[in-house]
């Protein structure tokens, strides 16, 4: 069937989480720097949500991590490239494009882990889809623009 998921093993599983892994630390570098060094009164309010997020993705990256070594594998050590501007609304757009990928990904994810029978770990990454979705929307609000479509 064409719309059926892909054949997964568990080792496929841990290196697909080693990639969603290495984009929770970008997002943990990416809005511990974006949330200090954004300027202007148009800007706090959002500042502030981004020191949360950061926390939220640390926390996020503890479960990946713990997934990944539940599966049998290493988790890793390296990020996704973070991009860095001197315009606020560039960083700002980066970091909202990279909570539509996570999410996307985690989605996808949620799909495969179910189909492999890992249920718990299905469940621990629609926890962190919860949090996704809220920095989704606290980015698009604050650019001002309508929360991209995911469904996709």
């Amino acid at each position: 069937m064409p719309n059926e998921t892909p054949q997964i093993t568990r080792k496929k599983l841990a290196a697909l989480l080693n990639e969603d892994l290495a984009r929770e630390y970008q997002a943990i570098i990416a809005y511990v720097v974006y949330s200090q060094v954004l300027k202007g009164a148009a800007y706090m309010s959002i500042a502030d949500q981004l020191q949360k997020h950061a926390a939220e993705e640390l926390k996020h990256a503890l479960t990946i991590s713990r997934q990944i070594d539940y599966l049998g594998e290493m988790p890793t050590v390296v990020p996704r490239p973070v991009k860095v501007s001197d315009q606020a609304e560039e960083m700002l757009r980066a970091d909202l494009q990279n909570e539509v990928n996570t999410i996307k990904n985690y989605r996808e994810r949620v799909r495969q882990c179910e189909a492999l029978g890992e249920f718990a770990i299905a469940e621990h990454i629609r926890e962190i889809l919860l949090d996704e979705q809220d920095h989704l929307i606290d980015l698009a609000t604050a650019l001002g623009e309508d929360t991209p479509d995911v469904s996709q």
